[in-house]
C-alpha cells in the first residue's frame, strides 16, 4: 500500500482538531447547517475569541470553511474531509470485523463439535442404561 505523507498529515490535523470536545460540538452543530461565530459561541461558556480560535483549528484541519454573505461570515462543515476520516476508519473496522467473523466461525465449529460429543455421550449412557 502506498502511503501519502500529505494525506497522513491531513488525517493527523483532523483527528487532533476533533480531540477537543468544544470543536466536536462545533462540528456537530455545523452538521445541521452553516452558522456564524456568534451562533456557534452561544452554547459555550467561553469567549467568542476562544470559539474563533477553535474554528481556526478546524479550518486548518480542513474540517470547516468560511464564506461571506453580505455582513455575515458563516462557517460551513466540509463534508468531504469528514468522509475521508470515515473512509480511513472504515478500512480498519472492516479488517477487524473480518477477523471477528473468522473467530466466530471457529468458535461455532468448536461449539458444534462439543455439542456432538455431548450428544454421543448421552446416547452411549442411554444405551448402557437400557442394556442394564
Amino acid at each position: 500500500m502506498v502511503v501519502d505523507p500529505l494525506a497522513d498529515e491531513r488525517l493527523d490535523r483532523a483527528f487532533l482538531a476533533l480531540a477537543d470536545p468544544v470543536r466536536r460540538r462545533i462540528v456537530a452543530r455545523l452538521s445541521r447547517g452553516p452558522a456564524t461565530v456568534n451562533e456557534l459561541a452561544a452554547p459555550f461558556d467561553i469567549s467568542k475569541q476562544a470559539v474563533s480560535k477553535h474554528i481556526q483549528v478546524l479550518e486548518h484541519a480542513g474540517l470547516v470553511t468560511r464564506s461571506r454573505d453580505a455582513q455575515r461570515r458563516p462557517v460551513h462543515l466540509d463534508a468531504a474531509t469528514l468522509e475521508a476520516l470515515t473512509a480511513w476508519i472504515d478500512r480498519y473496522r472492516l479488517i477487524h470485523e473480518q477477523s471477528f467473523r473468522a473467530l466466530d466461525a471457529v468458535l461455532a465449529a468448536q461449539a458444534g463439535t462439543a455439542t456432538n460429543q455431548q450428544d454421543d455421550t448421552r446416547t452411549q449412557q442411554t444405551e448402557q442404561e437400557a442394556g442394564s
